[in-house]
């Protein structure tokens, strides 16, 4: 970048529109260090309301129940906007892209946030059925692309485990099952199934910025893994299950409370992928996917607690790139609306989500899927 940085404003935050490894980490380290002041400020105040005698005029933190997170004296419009700031820091000025779902079920699931030391064991299956052709922010004739149908069945077991407050780790081994139809080039139609499994994700995660747990980053890769050659005469490289394609993979979450009765919160999450080693001449595009939402922790039935989720989730993916890519079909912007539910058994717990798209711009033509499905089944140990 030549010349003068551009800024952008943002309630007491100054953005620096600046992609150097330096300026984001001094931005992230001045961001925390502001909402450690916060939190510290609010914990006097709960302190000083405790008698010297040890008698309690206020709640004592030790007897909180679990999910209950510091309140924060930072209004909530300012904490979003510092999730999305983070986001359009690290996010690179590509043009976005994306050719088949990409990692959106990455993000949206605020039961799988870390709340505390111990492991959590689950099995995820996520669905999607990309057959209707879109073009810009509409839809569009299905003769003017040759992708017919692309229908994933996608399922993950996965471990995660915080051996304290503050450090864990968490590992994901996806197996994947695709239907592919398309017209070739003497227009006729053909079809391949196939199951494989995927790209393997290892992650750690860091928790330790605040007592409750409430705010978190992760680091990881993605392994290349899955297989990305499978019949490569029919199957192009960005509709394979597997990439080909090592990437470093940087997640963060927070979420607080909204109410005084610890019954209404609030999360927001953002995970983006940066592919770094490549096979084949084919270098997926970086990818960012952020999501905020609340959920409602007062409603039970005997000890099962049945949790309501609204959550909105933004998708966003550069353009692929090399000489087996096809960029000016490869990516698109999309919002969608998801509502979920999650039903705590303890240990046990089940989260389900349908996602829909409300916007979607896609670069060229793509065949899109008209909703998003998710559930997780978790046992906590």
């Amino acid at each position: 970048m030549t010349g003068e940085p551009h800024h952008a404003a943002f309630g007491n935050f100054r953005i620096l529109e600046m992609t150097n490894t330096k300026t984001i980490f001094i931005l992230l380290n001045a961001a925390f260090r502001r909402l450690r002041r916060r939190v510290s400020t609010t914990r006097r105040n709960v302190e000083g309301s405790l008698s010297r005698d040890g008698s309690e005029k206020g709640i004592p933190s030790r007897k909180l129940p679990k999910r209950c997170f510091t309140k924060l004296r930072m209004p909530l419009p300012h904490v979003l906007g510092l999730i999305s700031m983070l986001a359009v820091v690290l996010a690179p000025s590509f043009g976005w892209a994306c050719a088949c779902g990409c990692g959106v079920f990455d993000v949206g699931t605020s039961s799988m946030l870390p709340e505390g030391a111990g492991g959590m064991a689950f099995l995820e299956y996520d669905y999607q059925d990309q057959n209707h052709n879109w073009h810009g922010t509409s839809s569009a004739p299905d003769a003017n692309n040759d992708d017919k149908e692309i229908r994933t069945h996608f399922v993950t077991a996965g471990l995660q485990y915080m051996f304290d407050r503050s450090w864990g780790v968490q590992a994901e081994v996806p197996y994947d099952f695709r239907y592919f139809k398309k017209s070739d080039g003497a227009g006729n139609i053909v079809s391949r199934s196939w199951s494989q499994l995927g790209d393997i994700r290892v992650e750690g995660i860091y928790t330790g910025f605040f007592e409750d747990m409430s705010a978190g980053v992760t680091l990881g890769f993605k392994l290349p893994t899955g297989s990305h050659t499978f019949d490569s005469g029919v199957v192009d490289r960005d509709t394979q299950i597997g990439t080909g394609s090592t990437d470093i993979t940087l997640g963060g979450f927070y979420r607080g409370n909204l109410t005084k009765d610890n019954k209404l919160d609030w999360f927001a999450q953002l995970h983006l992928d940066i592919p770094v080693l490549i096979q084949g001449d084919y270098r997926p595009g970086i990818e960012l996917d952020t999501a905020a939402g609340l959920y409602y922790k007062g409603w039970h039935l005997h000890t099962v607690q049945i949790t309501p989720v609204a959550q909105v989730i933004a998708s966003e993916r550069t353009s692929d790139e090399g000489s087996n890519a096809n960029p000016p079909n490869s990516g698109y912007q999309r919002i969608l609306l998801s509502p979920g539910v999650e039903i705590d058994m303890h240990p046990v717990s089940v989260y389900a989500d349908i996602e829909v798209p409300v916007f979607q711009d896609v670069r060229g033509n793509q065949v899109v899927a008209p909703w998003l499905l998710k559930v997780v089944m978790s046992y906590h140990f």
